[in-house]
């Protein structure tokens, strides 16, 4: 009877498909959804900030707790961060980087406890056709990234921005469709930099993705502002491409942008929101919190600014420091309590603008494209067009397709239908 294997995944939808990889790549074993019924835990750990070391820590002790017998195995970017000292804390049995997940089975079978960081120039060529638990499939085109805003960890322990192999992500999106995909978002370290190293672009991938049968909606990950070319601009009006983007400003005060060591302009940041918000689109962003000199004549600065965006989704959090980047000892620090408040003020905004979004999408009467993807409490749920949840009453069996809804309610939380 073959061992199973249970995948904890932490952090951004790059690791979401980095597991994916390895479920694909095992051979030997059998994965499990149940955690306390596994013989082996590998845990895809996220090291973006201080805490998210913390929060693979807790888990490690949450498991040590329940079942002394389970072998735990440390992938991730926290394998180039912590994976060392918690081998030698013997609170881990092996810990590999993202570049060796291929040769999982290899790694699982080890007696001996091993640490092998790999490779931070290796470019992923598995084909993953199936995506366990899910509806939507995550493909990666790059890894790496070029930048160096002055809080990330990410491009020393995912090294610098690299293209995946065109051929072998148009080959996936192949098989996926075939499997019954219809839904892709294109995920990466810093996506919007794709074929920069091998002289092509993210918008003709994107065409020639649209092109395979079976491809309903393209959705892509986080890009930046200066990524949004004249050329992409051409895809905006396509059918396939999800009416929405999420595009990183993390703030809006340019003082606070250069401290921050962006690339980014506030200025040019509205002109394009605003042109994307001209084009029906609903725009998302990332947004810190408290980074160290965020005064509050800043503050109100920058949420002056956010007001004035037409932004409808938000990834907001505190800044919390990352040992080995400059922004660990800028000065001066704000206060813990403050950058909270501030991170509620501007989630409550966003929100705002959310909703008065969505009730104009009902008052122009806009068809809402949804994907059903779960069934919880009775109730279907999915993601339409602008990427908003809507919760769906139903007695047919929904899950896993696609469905047109012309009545809706609008409520503060979400869209509601019956169908």
């Amino acid at each position: 009877m073959k061992k199973k294997v249970y995948f904890k995944t932490f952090g951004c939808r790059t690791n979401l498909y980095d597991s994916q990889v390895m479920m694909s790549a095992l051979q030997e074993y059998d994965i499990t959804e149940n955690e306390t019924e596994a013989d082996v835990v590998v845990i895809n750990s996220c090291t973006v900030t201080n805490g998210a070391d913390t929060h693979v820590r807790s888990y490690i002790s949450q498991l040590e707790k329940k079942d002394k017998n389970q072998r735990l195995f440390l992938t991730g970017c926290g394998a180039h961060t912590k994976g060392e000292s918690l081998l030698k804390e013997g609170r881990v049995h092996g810990v590999f980087g993202q570049s060796e997940k291929e040769k999982i089975d290899m790694l699982l079978k080890q007696e001996q406890p091993f640490y092998d960081p790999g490779d931070l120039n290796h470019i992923d060529d598995t084909v993953v056709d199936e995506f366990i638990g899910k509806s939507r499939a995550f493909i990666k085109i790059q890894e790496g990234c070029n930048f160096r805003c002055s809080y990330c960890i990410i491009p020393f322990v995912r090294g610098d921005a690299r293209s995946m192999d065109e051929d072998k992500i148009l080959e996936q999106i192949r098989r996926l469709a075939l499997n019954g995909f219809g839904e892709f978002i294109l995920t990466g370290t810093n996506v919007g930099s794709y074929g920069q190293d091998t002289k092509t672009s993210l918008a003709k991938l994107m065409k020639k993705m649209s092109l395979i049968r079976g491809v309903r909606r393209i959705r892509l990950g986080s890009v930046e502002p200066i990524q949004i070319t004249d050329e992409f601009k051409e895809i905006l009006d396509e059918p396939w491409m999800e009416k929405h983007m999420h595009i990183a400003l993390q703030h809006t005060s340019p003082t606070m942008l250069k401290l921050m060591n962006r690339r980014n302009v506030y200025k040019q940041d509205r002109e394009l929101f605003e042109f994307l918000a001209s084009k029906g689109f609903a725009i998302g962003t990332d947004f810190i919190t408290g980074f160290p000199g965020e005064s509050e004549t800043l503050w109100r600065e920058a949420m002056e600014h956010a007001k004035a965006l037409p932004l409808t989704h938000l990834h907001a959090f505190t800044y919390s420091k990352r040992d080995g980047t400059p922004a660990a000892h800028m000065k001066p620090e704000v206060n813990g309590k403050v950058a909270k408040e501030r991170l509620h003020e501007i989630e409550s905004l966003v929100a705002q603008k959310n909703y008065a979004f969505r009730k104009q999408c009902a008052h122009d009467k806009q068809v809402l494209d949804v994907l059903v993807e779960s069934f919880k409490n009775g109730k279907y749920h999915g993601l339409d067009q602008n990427f908003n949840k809507i919760i769906i009453d139903s007695n047919e069996d929904l899950l896993g397709n696609w469905i047109q809804i012309t009545q809706y309610d609008v409520k503060e939380d979400g869209n509601y239908a019956r169908v």
